[in-house]
C-alpha cells in the first residue's frame, strides 16, 4: 500500500481498478467524471486489463449495460451524479430487481430545476427505494475503502450497491491517501462468481413477466436480501480493518457519543465539520456528540436505536428532504426511535452546495440545547429573500419563475418586470 497525494477521484478510480472490474460503462456527468477518466486511463493503457471499457450515449444506456454485462457474468462498474442517476432510474430498478451486482458511485450532486451543480443527497435520496444498498462516505479515504468493501458485499448477496461520495467536496479534494495494491485486494475480494448468468449453452429467461401470484414473494426477497446484508455490513467492515489496518465503512460510527444529552446524526462529508464543532462544544462543558451514518439503505435500526437511546435531543442533520413532508433520514431515525420521549429536530442544511460553516452548526445545537431550536429548521435560510418572493407571488398572478426573481433580488441577474 502506497500513500500519495492524489485527488479523491483519482483514489476511487485506482482503487476500482484494484477491484478488477472486467466491464465499466461511463457517461461524463459532473462531479463524476474525473473517476471514469481515470479508469478510461488505466485500461488504454494496459495497466488495467481485462477490461472492457464501454463509451456510452446516456446515463440509462451506461446502466443498461452494466446490467447486460453483469448478468453475462462479468464483474461491471459505473459512476453518475444528479440528473445523470434520474436518468437511468428505471433500469436502476432492473438492476435490483433481477439481483445483479453492480457496484456504482454517485458523487451527489443537487438535481433541478433550477439547475445546480453543486453537493447535496438529494440524488441519492430520491433513489433510496430502488432496492441499491446506499453506503455513505465521511472521507476520500473512506470513499475508496468503500468501494472495495461494496464489492465484496454485492457479490455476496448478488444485489447492487452505491457508494455514495459528496461531489466536488471530496471528488475534487487532494488529500494523502493510503491507495492498495490489486494484490492486497485480491486478497479481500474473491474472484467474481455469479449466482445467475446468462449462458447461450444453457438458455434461460431473466427477468420474466411476474404476475399476482409471486410478484409479492419476489419483492420481499428483495428485502431479505438487504436484511441478510444489514448483518454482513459490520462484519465485512472488521474483515477490512484486519487486512487493511484501518477501520473504515460499517453501519455507523460514534463520536463522544459516551455521555451525550444532545447527539446530531448526520451522513457525508459535513461530518468532519460537525466533529470539529462538538470539541468545542466540549471545551466549553457542553455533553454533544455525533453518530455518522454510513449504510443508509438497508437502515440499520437496531444500531441506530444504540447510539442514540441514551440522548435527551437527538438532531438529525441531512442534505436533502421531502417537499410536503420535510427530512428523509430523519424519518428513518423516528422510526428507529419509536417509543422514546426525546425531543427531536430535523434540520435541512447545505442544499446545492451551500457551506455548512462551524458557527451555523454551533448555534443550531445551542439553540437545540436551550429549547429554542424548531423541529424542522433550513439552516441559515434567508427569510427575508423567501418571505419577498411570497408576498411577490400574492401581488402579482404572473409573478414569474421564483428562482430567477430571487437571483435579481440579490443582484445576480439584471431586474425584470417585477423586480
Amino acid at each position: 500500500m502506497a500513500r500519495r497525494q492524489m485527488e479523491g477521484a483519482r483514489g476511487v478510480a485506482e482503487t476500482v481498478a484494484a477491484c478488477r472490474p472486467q466491464v465499466i460503462c461511463a457517461y461524463p456527468i459532473t462531479p463524476q467524471t474525473h473517476i471514469v477518466e481515470g479508469l478510461g486511463a488505466l485500461v488504454k493503457s494496459g495497466a488495467l486489463s481485462p477490461c472492457e471499457f464501454v463509451n456510452v450515449e446516456s446515463e440509462f444506456a451506461a446502466m443498461s449495460v452494466a446490467i447486460g454485462a453483469s448478468a453475462a457474468g462479468a464483474r461491471a462498474y459505473t459512476a453518475t451524479a444528479s440528473q445523470g442517476l434520474l436518468f437511468m432510474a428505471e433500469a436502476l430498478y432492473n438492476a435490483s430487481g433481477l439481483g445483479l451486482p453492480i457496484v456504482m458511485t454517485v458523487a451527489n450532486r443537487a438535481i433541478g430545476a433550477p439547475i445546480n451543480i453543486w453537493n447535496d443527497h438529494s440524488d441519492a435520496m430520491s433513489q433510496r427505494d430502488s432496492g441499491w444498498i446506499q453506503l455513505y462516505a465521511e472521507t476520500n479515504q473512506e470513499a475508496m475503502d468503500l468501494h472495495i468493501q461494496a464489492f465484496r458485499l454485492a457479490e455476496e448477496f448478488s444485489v447492487p450497491v452505491m457508494v455514495c461520495m459528496d461531489g466536488f467536496v471530496l471528488t475534487h479534494a487532494f488529500e494523502a491517501l493510503d491507495v492498495p495494491t490489486p494484490e492486497q485486494v485480491d486478497a479481500f475480494l474473491p474472484p467474481f462468481r455469479p449466482r445467475q448468468v446468462l449462458d447461450p449453452d444453457e438458455p434461460l429467461t431473466i427477468g420474466a413477466m411476474v404476475g399476482p401470484e409471486a410478484f409479492t414473494e419476489v419483492r420481499y426477497l428483495a428485502f431479505h436480501r438487504q436484511q441478510e446484508a444489514l448483518a454482513r455490513i459490520p462484519e465485512i467492515a472488521e474483515e477490512f480493518r484486519a487486512a487493511f489496518g484501518r477501520d473504515s465503512g460499517g453501519l455507523l460510527h460514534t463520536y463522544r457519543c459516551e455521555d451525550a444529552t444532545t447527539i446530531v446524526l448526520a451522513m457525508g462529508s459535513v461530518l468532519g465539520t460537525l466533529k470539529d464543532t462538538v470539541d468545542g462544544l466540549r471545551d466549553d462543558g457542553e455533553r454533544v456528540g455525533v453518530v455518522g451514518l454510513t449504510s443508509f439503505r438497508p437502515f440499520p435500526m437496531s444500531a441506530v436505536w444504540n447510539a442514540l437511546r441514551r440522548a435527551e435531543r437527538v438532531i438529525t442533520l441531512e442534505r436533502a428532504f421531502s417537499p410536503g413532508v420535510g427530512g428523509i433520514v430523519s424519518a428513518n431515525v423516528h422510526m428507529a426511535l419509536a417509543g422514546l420521549s426525546q425531543r427531536y429536530h430535523t434540520v435541512i442544511a447545505g442544499l446545492g452546495g451551500r457551506p455548512v460553516t462551524r458557527a451555523s452548526l454551533e448555534t443550531m445545537i445551542r439553540d437545540a440545547i436551550s429549547g429554542r431550536l424548531e423541529p424542522l429548521v433550513f439552516l441559515d435560510l434567508n427569510r427575508e429573500l423567501v418571505d419577498r418572493e411570497i408576498a411577490r407571488v400574492h401581488a402579482h398572478p404572473r409573478s414569474g419563475p421564483a428562482a430567477e426573481n430571487i437571483l435579481r433580488d440579490i443582484g445576480i441577474v439584471a431586474g425584470g418586470p417585477h423586480g
